[in-house]
């Protein structure tokens, strides 16, 4: 796959969770911050959507039925603002300047998002990291990404998991599965291949926005695949 010249990269909480189940693993935040920062030194421009499943997620919270959903996912919003400001200082220690906008407002802690700030800051060549979502409840941050993606003209969603790409089932636990090199949105949709949520699939089809599913668990797997270089499953238009 050719180099993207602009990218948004959706990482998840949980990769940030420490073996013993604390929120945050500072070895594998760092070595995160150092791949983003050799990225972003590569000249490539990037947006960056963590989630907040290593401190809270709304709609599990929600599920056990003693606080409302719309509240939990506020929680979730703020956790992921942990993430993100963890990882803006992780990647500003690496070298490279980052800087952190919550769609929630938090003027004392950091930027509030705002379209043209950001794409100015992504001009510069600085990493933005999107913390709070959307800033609404009910939205994954899936969606969060593929919104903020189509708004700073990125080329394209990479998301980081823990398996190298897409497959036809769960690969640890069907080890029949086969891995797709490339598919369209309309038959990743058509086989329910659970890529993204129903809500973030349609924005990044509406969009057209190519999605790339990778894997993360290797040190130098962010830069590689926002090079072309990586090995991943390509979603496209």
């Amino acid at each position: 796959m050719a180099r993207f010249k602009r990218v948004l990269l959706k990482l998840s909480g949980e990769a940030l969770a420490a073996p013993d189940g604390y929120w945050l693993y500072p070895p594998v935040l760092n070595t995160l911050a150092a791949d983003i920062a050799k990225a972003a030194g590569d000249g490539i421009e990037i947006a960056v959507v963590i989630g907040g499943g290593n401190i809270i997620r709304g709609a599990r919270v929600s599920s056990a039925g003693w606080i409302d959903r719309a509240t939990a996912d506020s929680m979730g919003m703020l956790a992921t603002a942990m993430n993100s400001i963890a990882l803006e200082n992780a990647v500003n220690a690496a070298g490279v300047t980052a800087r952190t906008m919550s769609a929630v407002s938090m003027p004392t802690i950091c930027e509030t998002y705002a379209r043209q700030p950001a794409l100015h800051h992504l001009e510069r060549g600085h990493v933005v990291i999107l913390a709070g979502g959307t800033g609404n409840p009910f939205f994954t941050t899936d969606t969060a990404a593929v919104l903020r993606a189509a708004e700073l003209k990125c080329e394209a969603v990479f998301k980081a998991t823990q398996v190298d790409g897409v497959y036809t089932a769960d690969p640890k636990k069907d080890p029949t599965a086969t891995r797709y090199d490339r598919l369209t949105h309309a038959e990743a949709i058509a086989k329910d291949l659970g890529v993204m949520d129903t809500a973030a699939f349609a924005l990044a089809r509406d969009a057209q926005l190519t999605i790339g599913v990778f894997s993360v668990t290797q040190p130098g797997s962010i830069s590689a695949v926002l090079n072309g270089q990586g090995r991943a499953t390509y979603v496209v238009p």
